[in-house]
């Protein structure tokens, strides 16, 4: 899997958020995507997967040379957001069967095998939404990282995680992270440490006599 950006810009009305963004995306390596927050990261990664459309510039997606219309990309990429919603009147069972019935297992992976790599088999039954927030965030990296896809998009990975919560999260990305694209948006380098390439978005923030047209 290839992702190319020529010329990406995004702009909300009259105002360029980044702009002039040309970077390739390999399947195997790992990027991070860097800035302060409220710069652009998550904007940036929803051009990427699709659910925002660049205001300037193509972007194209490749697997095995053959190309993917960007309506179809969310069929090979796993994604984990704090802005993303679990279903909390489902059981945690319940989830994790209703999102593999869209993805695909990694292989070896089933919900026992989920519910394991969770530590969480005693709240399998448990609704969702009387789950803590670090509960709520470790079910959405493992819903990510279990699925077999060739993309895997991380937005500040580690929040509402404690320091075990890190450690699981790094242990996680040993594991289910080889072979794939992986795309990380953060500002905290433990998130991040592993990533063998950055994108920074301040690099692309146009002159102030630019931001407006």
């Amino acid at each position: 899997m290839t992702i190319t950006l020529q010329n990406i810009g995004r702009r909300f009305n009259r105002d360029w958020i980044f702009r002039g963004i040309d970077h390739t995306f390999n399947i195997g390596e790992s990027y991070a995507i860097l800035g302060p927050n409220g710069s652009g990261k998550s904007t940036l990664l929803q051009v990427l997967n699709g659910s925002l459309s660049p205001s300037a510039g193509s972007i194209n997606y490749t697997l095995d040379g053959n190309a993917i219309e960007v309506d179809k990309i969310f069929e090979h990429l796993s994604l984990a957001a704090p802005y993303l919603e679990l279903i909390e009147e489902f059981t945690l069972a319940e989830m994790i069967d209703f999102h593999f019935k869209f993805k695909p297992y990694k292989a070896g992976m089933d919900n026992n095998a989920v519910i394991d790599v969770l530590g969480m088999d005693s709240s399998k039954n448990k609704l969702i939404k009387y789950f803590s927030s670090g509960m709520k965030q470790r079910l959405k990296l493992a819903l990510a990282f279990c699925a077999d896809t060739p993309i895997l998009m991380l937005d500040e990975p580690t929040s509402n995680l404690d320091a075990q919560g890190v450690e699981w999260y790094l242990s996680l990305v040993q594991k289910f992270a080889l072979n794939r694209l992986t795309i990380i948006c953060s500002n905290q380098l433990h998130e991040y440490s592993f990533c063998t390439h950055q994108l920074n978005i301040s690099d692309y923030k146009s002159s102030p006599e630019l931001t407006k047209f």
